[in-house]
């Protein structure tokens, strides 16, 4: 859905069944129309596909399944603004953990992968947007040993750059690479992030290996690299961090770093660890996801790979107080869990700081782990609590834009 100057919403197909083309587009066939009678039922909906390394191949080699699709997108008043490129393989129904971020941005694999997403964007998406394609935080942390690493990931990733950058020369179609950072990833703060961005691929180095990638001179890669690459924020993932969600967005606004999505999720967040909340939290270690945990204890962050992790180490020394923030992706609607609570306070503030100066122009909706909630999280069906998303969303937006109309005087009658 276009909210004007608020930017395009959506909620991330990562929720549904998807690991090939066809799983994909019957899932894109069987829910979303059903979450646009609901939410959007006069105006165009805006969609957010995923596309895994086998949908991407079948539709970058298939112009006429690519046809079908625009032509099913427009007769449903339906359009694509951004794609799920991140998980490659499959994602539902098995272990995915660690696993998730392979191919990692070393590979030529995922180079490919993602020029394949651009081509694919550039052809079903409509001209009056630019879409955006979210992408692994480079590599899982403890596979990249040396600087060498980096320095391959930095290249290939311009790689892709270069491919944008030639894309849009040839059919005027602008598409935007983000990186999404992660807990226990090569990015994983926002600082660690920017730091990235300034060292590797705005520094003269890297402005050099574009002009070689492109031809063309530095006074145009420099600001051609900031068109095409920016960053997902996902504000689940950064409040797992402990990151104070406001001050890491206005730190990315004022460095020039793109946000080319902002990503509402909430993580579970247990404000007090104790012998009763540790108890309930085994509803929620059974998952075929990575539950990255970080503690908060006497000042200091500790993190944790796992859920499962700070529940073992807790037991080995139960003193002290402290609180426990895990990625286990959750209900945006929800605060209070019942013993529990969610990290929605940061989703927000984010908005709150959208609502005055826009951040982004895609904002989209990702609680992707409907399949291994604990069931008394489960209300209804996965229509039901995607809708219930999208409400609460609607309504929190609204209120911050009211809010900022109001302190500005724009609200008022004149």
């Amino acid at each position: 859905m276009d909210l004007g100057r608020l930017g395009h919403l959506a909620y991330s197909t990562l929720v549904h069944p998807g690991d090939t083309w066809d799983e994909m587009r019957a899932s894109l066939e069987t829910y979303a129309p059903a979450v646009k009678q609901r939410v959007s039922p006069a105006e165009p909906y805006g969609v957010s596909l995923r596309l895994s390394g086998a949908s991407a191949r079948t539709l970058a080699g298939d112009p006429g399944e690519r046809t079908r699709l625009r032509n099913w997108l427009a007769q449903h008043d339906m359009y694509v603004f951004t794609v799920n490129a991140f998980p490659y393989g499959p994602f539902k129904g098995r272990a995915v953990m660690a696993d998730v971020y392979e191919p990692d941005w070393a590979s030529e694999e995922r180079v490919a992968y993602t020029n394949q997403v651009a081509d694919i964007l550039a052809d079903i998406t409509p001209a009056s947007v630019s879409p955006s394609i979210q992408t692994a935080p480079l590599a899982f942390g403890a596979n990249v040993r040396a600087e060498e690493d980096v320095t391959r990931i930095t290249g290939n990733l311009l790689r892709a750059v270069a491919h944008l950058i030639d894309l849009e020369q040839r059919t005027h179609r602008r598409v935007k690479l983000a990186l999404e950072p992660e807990p226990f990833c090569l990015l994983e703060t926002t600082a660690e992030t920017l730091d990235y961005f300034r060292r590797h691929v705005w520094s003269p180095e890297g402005i050099r290996t574009l002009c070689g990638l492109t031809g063309l001179p530095a006074s145009e890669a420099a600001g051609l690299v900031r068109r095409h690459l920016g960053v997902v924020f996902d504000i689940g993932h950064q409040s797992v961090e402990f990151e104070d969600i406001a001050a890491a967005l206005r730190s990315l606004r004022d460095a020039g770093l793109p946000v080319f999505k902002l990503q509402a999720a909430a993580a579970l967040r247990v404000p007090e660890v104790t012998e009763d909340a540790v108890a309930a939290l085994g509803a929620f270690t059974d998952t075929i996801y990575l539950s990255q945990t970080t503690e908060a204890r006497d000042g200091r962050l500790t993190k944790m790979l796992n859920l499962a992790d700070a529940i073992d180490a807790w037991r080995k020394d139960p003193t002290g107080t402290r609180e426990w923030r895990t990625h286990f992706h959750v209900p945006i609607f929800l605060d209070d869990l019942g013993g529990f609570r969610t990290t929605r306070s940061g989703i927000e503030d984010a908005l709150a700081l959208h609502a005055d100066v826009p951040l982004s122009d895609h904002l989209e909706i990702e609680t992707y782990t409907w399949d291994v909630l604990p069931a008394h999280l489960k209300t209804g069906d996965i229509t039901d609590y995607i809708v219930r998303e999208w409400t609460w969303l609607r309504d929190c937006l609204d209120r911050s834009a009211a809010a900022h109309d109001h302190a500005t005087g724009q609200g008022e009658v004149r």
